[in-house]
């Protein structure tokens, strides 16, 4: 853990402290108020007194114009088993970060440090256990006449915030820590000093970075599995959390009505801000959000998606956050994300082309079609910000330019847009490249603060440490890093053009108002400084590429965080199956469903069980067992819809008034979609059955099947009769129809035959009789008339 790795080295001389005499000079560590000395020691995260917690920085980021003090305020909690006593605190600070890899490693940095110290302030004489208490802790960027934080230029500085106390049966040990980065865009005046040396120093804006920012709206998977497409149903959904979402106050309201606030044309009206911005949009959530618009059902368990379910509250709220994204979007750059945050590498693994198209083709024109907007194409932003190669390669529909992360392609050079190596599918495909420390950091803003998979070993540890505004500063921090650390001379003068700084959040964002808003702030304020001019997405994708193609690489990570390989293998056996049943239903022009908005629910459920989304939690079974739930309700919806399909068998046994006689039978299709469906009978010995070929069946409705058969035998005969799909699956149950025969066979044909024969020959017999003038011997003893 964070803590462990800071403080390892401070167990063992808080544990002899704890065990000494109250008081005892030798081991209590405390030092004079206002000293760098005395560094007291922090008992083993086992033994933690108490937990320290930032809840606002003030000035969160330090401008010319701000007030010339850092004061830091928050919350001090007794979460130990004894009273805790003389509670100080005090700021430190560290020296400015250098590098990006610094933004998060500094973090977990020893406090020796953080040498840079103001006086410990008194902020309770005792805390019992259990208690809460608010502190205040102030400190000025710089002084002449007292301690200060010492920052007489723009960069980016880690701060610490140091508690001290004496828990009972102890002496006076470090107790708990918070750190954040302050990033400093400008230094205001010293109020201590009146010549010009101490007046306001600006940031350098010699060097600006081109900044764009994607802005996600996206969501987990909601809509309920296994439900085919309806005309007349109502959709429906697992939960009403997303109600609460679009609602006012909410996540997805708020990250609108914040980009919608910001690059109005009161506040960006030179419109810097909106040119740097581009939405991104899954669709999967747009389909959902209009499902809503029009009212909804929610299910009482998720485990079965045709059960009971309520009505859903969410439908005004829907309605409005819709109207008011296709407003934003008239008047931004908009893009398509892969449908429902699917893992590409598990997309890969499926391998199948209409699946594949639903995932990364069609999704611009949804976005279109319910935005009422341009999306724009050509971009392929992953949800985890990696790319197998092989993926890369092969899947169809990719790019032509990837958004991923800059420390998947090592060798790249900081340029915008590089050429990868192996390209997709014989054409060239490219990496747009983002800045991973910005965007490890902006993951951790919000409600639910994760992990990136890009994210290297050495930056990654346990998130809840820190507090929300800790986590939101070290995001401003590193968003801030790039434009206030200059090129050398010689590298400007080596590249001219302005340095690419892609602020990429993950996709399913979870900040609130007042941090969505406060992100847009530290953009627009760069943009307005100088330090970053807008670049836009449409300028990134049309910048040239200069070859050689680079190796792209895929972190190990991105196995555990991907889609399990149970559920690529489930989805690979069914996405078939409703590609063969689309193909054999049937299209009706006067009916507005179609056979795709029948069967298109089940392979949206198929990349919904494919998505990433809750995969990088710290406890994965949950999405891993609704992924598992997901291709098991698929697997039964299609089973569901095989059975609707079926063939009717007359009661009782069916007569054939002659050897020529049809069969005669009715197939019966329940779906609201017509299907070919063909006729499988099995004949037995004696019977000669015709193929009527294919059959076309009306959308809930039946239809009576006629079969040419030819009997040559007499008796009773078992027919065994079944309905399948054009593909040979089997539909609904089959069943057996006995058949009861008159025919007498080749010997009636015989008889006939042989009665034929003597009647000629009588008939003959007669004739020559009468030729010859002589009585036929048949006739005698007639009498004539």
């Amino acid at each position: 853990m964070r803590t462990a790795l800071r403080r390892l080295a401070a167990t063992t001389l808080t544990a002899l402290a704890l065990a000494a005499p109250l008081g005892h000079p030798a081991l209590a560590g405390a030092a004079p108020a206002g000293t760098a000395a005395g560094h007291t020691q922090r008992a083993d995260q086992s033994q933690q007194f108490v937990s320290l917690s930032v809840d606002s920085v003030t000035p969160g980021t330090v401008t010319t114009s701000s007030v010339p003090t850092v004061t830091v305020t928050g919350t001090i909690r007794n979460v130990g088993d004894r009273a805790v006593s003389d509670l100080q605190m005090r700021l430190q600070r560290g020296p400015m970060v250098a590098t990006p890899t610094a933004l998060r490693t500094v973090l977990t940095a020893g406090q020796d440090d953080f040498d840079t110290v103001g006086p410990f302030t008194r902020i309770r004489d005792r805390l019992d256990v259990g208690q809460s208490a608010g502190f205040t802790v102030a400190l000025p960027l710089r002084s002449t006449e007292s301690a200060s934080l010492n920052i007489d230029e723009p960069g980016v500085y880690p701060l610490l915030v140091n508690v001290n106390g004496t828990p009972e049966y102890g002496g006076t040990a470090r107790l708990d820590d918070a750190r954040f980065l302050l990033p400093v865009l400008g230094v205001p005046r010293d109020p201590t000093v009146s010549d010009s040396d101490a007046g306001p120093v600006p940031p350098s804006t010699s060097d600006p970075v081109a900044v764009t920012l994607m802005w996600p709206l996206a969501d987990r998977p909601r809509l309920a599995a296994g439900i085919t497409g309806s005309a007349d149903e109502k959709p429906r959904l697992v939960d009403d959390e997303l109600a609460a979402s679009l609602a006012q106050g909410g996540r997805l309201e708020q990250l609108v009505a914040a980009a919608d606030f910001a690059t109005g044309d009161d506040l960006d009206r030179d419109q810097r801000l909106r040119q740097s911005m581009c939405l991104a949009v899954d669709p999967d959530l747009l389909v959902t959000v209009d499902a809503m618009s029009r009212g909804y059902l929610v299910v009482d368990d998720p485990a079965d998606p045709t059960g009971p379910a309520r009505e859903g509250t969410g439908q005004a709220a829907a309605t409005e956050w819709l109207g008011t994204l296709r407003q934003l979007a008239s008047r931004m750059c908009v893009t398509a994300l892969p449908y429902a945050q699917t893992d590409l590498t598990a997309l890969h693994r499926v391998g199948d082309a209409t699946l594949t198209a639903r995932a990364l083709s069609r999704p611009a024109d949804l976005v279109d079609g319910l935005l009422g907007v341009t999306s724009v194409r050509g971009l392929t932003w992953p949800d985890s910000g990696v790319l197998d190669p092989a993926a890369a390669a092969e899947l169809s529909g990719l790019g032509p330019t990837a958004l991923l992360a800059a420390n998947t392609v090592p060798d790249a050079t900081g340029q915008p847009k590089v050429p990868l190596d192996g390209g997709n599918n014989g054409d060239p495909l490219y990496a747009a490249l983002f800045d991973v420390s910005a965007a490890t950091a902006l993951a951790a803003v919000g409600a639910t603060p994760q992990t990136p998979t890009f994210t290297p070993d050495a930056a990654r540890y346990d998130l809840t440490e820190d507090s929300r505004t800790a986590r939101l500063q070290d995001a401003i921090g590193a968003m801030t890093w790039e434009a206030l650390t200059a090129r050398s001379t010689g590298a400007r003068m080596a590249d001219a053009a302005p340095r690419s700084l892609l602020l990429v959040p993950p996709q399913q964002w979870t900040p609130d108002g007042d941090e969505a808003r406060a992100v847009l702030s530290v953009t627009s304020t760069m943009l307005r400084s100088g330090l970053a001019v807008p670049r836009s997405v449409p300028e990134i994708l049309d910048h040239p590429a200069s070859p050689p193609p680079l190796r792209l690489t895929y972190p190990d990570q991105a196995v555990k965080d991907g889609a399990p390989a149970t559920v690529a293998d489930a989805a690979a056996a069914s996405a078939p199956e409703i590609d063969a049943l689309t193909e054999t239903l049937v299209y009706d022009p006067q009916s507005t469903l179609t056979p795709d908005g029948f069967t298109g629910p089940l392979e949206a459920d198929l990349l919904r069980a494919m998505s990433t989304s809750g995969r990088r939690d710290s406890d994965r079974s949950i999405a891993t067992a609704t992924a598992e739930q997901r291709v098991a309700q698929v697997r039964s919806a299609l089973d569901r819809v095989y059975g609707s399909v079926t063939v009717l068998a007359p009661g009782g046994a069916y007569t054939l008034a002659s050897e020529q006689s049809p069969l005669l039978f009715v197939a019966r299709n329940d779906l609201p979609v017509g299907i070919t469906v063909r006729l499988r009978l099995s004949a037995p010995d004696g019977m000669t059955i015709t193929d009527i070929g294919d059959q076309q069946l009306p959308a809930r409705g039946s239809r009576a099947l006629q079969v040419p058969a030819q009997v040559t035998e007499t008796g009773k005969m078992v027919v065994d009769v079944a309905l399948t799909t054009v593909t040979g699956r089997e539909l609904g149950e089959p069943t057996s129809v006995s058949v009861r025969s008159n025919s007498y066979g080749k010997l009636l044909a015989i008889i006939t035959g042989c009665a034929g024969a003597l009647l000629l020959l009588l008939a003959g017999r007669r004739l020559w009789h009468r030729f010859r003038g002589q009585p036929d011997p048949a006739d005698e003893g007639y009498e004539g008339p």
